[in-house]
């Protein structure tokens, strides 16, 4: 009998140890309550607390988790009706006050995110709600973040999965698009002929700047040449007019024989001319030619060398006396 009652309470002893002993995964913490009050925060590991004394509260994840935004109709700033779903990511940093200063943390999460959800993008155009993701995005986490620090959790992100607009939206956003892109191209293809207009002009400016100054260089050569070539002639006519006052008439001979050479070559060279007929005889011509021929003669002699002018003769009178 004593000894039945001794393996009963040894029994009752170790059910009681094993009851007392708490066991806390890691990535949780459990509340302990000792008659309905918390008390402590039992860690992950081996705890022990006495029973019917102690009695674990709540068991709180730890762990970042994540709440989904059901997908629901938001109403723009301008009146667009638009279909938005989301995602909440959060994480516990005190179990005590997740457990006890709010009623379900997954649904108080869902909705303040819902309803703040509505309020940033119902203050948005359509245009914006489509193109500032990050901005909604920063403006809600920001928003329940600050909300939910009183629940003893943080609120490390906000993503909107999708925004779907209205199909008739959509289709007028594709005709804008469209309009924009082909305005696009008319703009680039104006400006592009404009660039080949102005490159066209700059071009036909430089040829006619470099034409002019081809011109100029050629009439001041021109004008060069002329006055080359007068001062050629004067020096010729001077020449001849020096060998004239010599007493030397041969050299008028060579003159007007090189201007009747330059002459009848000219009434050659015409090309209007078919027949030419010569104004004077050809004997003429001859004649004036072999006078110029006399004329090398008499200058340079006959072996190439200068022929002294002979004296002039001696005039004698009547009575036989010379006159000079």
């Amino acid at each position: 009998m004593l000894t039945t009652f001794a393996l009963t309470l040894t029994g009752l002893v170790l059910f009681y140890l094993a009851v007392s002993v708490k066991v806390v995964r890691q990535g949780y913490q459990y509340t302990i309550e000792r008659f309905g009050r918390f008390t402590e925060v039992a860690r992950p590991g081996l705890n022990f607390y006495p029973a019917f004394f102690y009695a674990v509260g709540r068991k709180i994840n730890m762990m970042e988790q994540v709440v989904d935004i059901p997908g629901q109709e938001i109403i723009t700033k301008d009146n667009a009706m638009v279909s938005v779903d989301g995602v909440v990511f959060f994480q516990v940093l005190d179990a005590a006050k997740a457990a006890y200063e709010v009623s379900e943390l997954y649904v108080a999460i869902m909705q303040l995110a819902t309803t703040n959800l509505r309020t940033v993008m119902g203050s948005m155009d359509l245009d914006e709600t489509l193109s500032k993701r990050d901005e909604i995005n920063a403006r809600l986490l920001s928003v329940v973040d600050h909300a939910t620090n009183a629940w003893g959790i943080k609120i490390t992100r906000v993503e909107l999965k999708d925004i779907r607009p209205p199909a008739d939206i959509v289709n007028a956003m594709g005709r804008q698009m469209k309009a924009e892109r082909e305005k696009r191209a008319l703009i680039l293809e104006s400006e592009g002929l404009r660039a080949s207009e102005i490159l066209k002009a700059e071009g036909a400016k430089q040829s006619q700047i470099l034409e002019a100054e081809g011109r100029r260089e050629a009439a001041f050569r021109d004008a060069e040449a002329r006055e080359r070539e007068a001062e050629a002639e004067a020096k010729a006519t001077q020449m001849v007019s020096d060998a004239i006052s010599a007493g030397n008439p041969q050299a008028l001979n060579y003159f007007i024989a090189q201007k009747y050479t330059e002459a009848v070559q000219q009434f050659a060279t015409s090309p209007n001319a078919k027949t030419i007929l010569f104004p004077v005889e050809a004997t003429q011509l001859i004649g004036t030619l072999g006078g110029i021929g006399q004329l090398a003669k008499d200058a340079l002699g006959a072996d190439g060398q200068p022929t002294p002018t002979p004296p002039a003769p001696t005039r004698r009178g009547p009575f036989g006396q010379s006159q000079g």
